[in-house]
């Protein structure tokens, strides 16, 4: 089985993907962590991410692996676990604008659908129902208050970070920016898949989200 959820930014995704993944006993793929490796390795080489021209130059030398242990994901681009440096603050709009340019998701999904048609999965991001697995036999899409999904980013940020200086405005003001740009991508943009359930987090505990899903994965199982 495979579970598609996606979402914007703050929604929960990758924390209810993660317990899924637990509850059931499947393998969590976090499909955006491999777009944050994509524009850590851009940022890294001095690459714009916006230069799509730039971009597609090195496109050809990135290597990504997956691997897994205790349950847990790591990503290595070229041999290096770069797990530890992709959720900073900087390498958020990174990984939105780079997602944009068709090469690097060709790339990416490629990788993403030769790893779900071998393990049960539980995939989530933005374009996963639509695009990466429309045949996903359970399609979630999260949401919540553009405020409620900053203020939870904001905290995650302050509570790996607590002297980032970033403010909750700033957050909300990159998080709003964020989700125009991915709802708008001419390619793969993000939106829910004709047969998703659309799920508002804004007002749902962890636990009451994630009971809801498994009840429905349980039911198309």
């Amino acid at each position: 089985m495979n579970i598609a959820i996606d979402g914007p930014a703050g929604a929960g995704k990758s924390t209810i993907a993660k317990e899924i993944a637990k509850e059931l006993k499947i393998v969590y793929l976090d499909t955006g962590a491999m777009y944050r490796a994509t524009a850590y390795y851009m940022l890294n080489k001095g690459i714009e991410v916006s230069n799509e021209e730039a971009v597609l130059s090195v496109l050809d030398g990135l290597n990504m692996d997956i691997s897994y242990e205790n349950s847990q994901q790591s990503v290595f681009v070229c041999g290096e676990n770069v797990t530890p440096f992709i959720r900073e603050h900087a390498i958020s709009m990174g990984a939105s604008t780079v997602s944009k340019i068709p090469a690097v998701r060709i790339k990416l999904v490629a990788l993403q659908r030769e790893i779900a048609s071998k393990n049960a999965c539980v995939l989530d991001g933005r374009d996963i129902g639509t695009y990466v697995l429309p045949n996903a036999e359970v399609k979630i899409f999260l949401t919540a208050d553009s405020l409620v999904r900053a203020t939870r980013r904001f905290n995650e940020l302050k509570e790996k970070n607590p002297i980032n200086p970033i403010t909750l405005e700033e957050v909300k003001a990159d998080m709003d920016a964020r989700d125009k740009q991915d709802s708008s991508r001419s390619f793969a943009p993000l939106k829910p898949a004709e047969d998703s359930v659309i799920l508002d987090t804004t007002n749902m505990s962890i636990d009451e989200v994630i009971s809801a899903v498994v009840s429905l994965a349980k039911k198309r199982k």
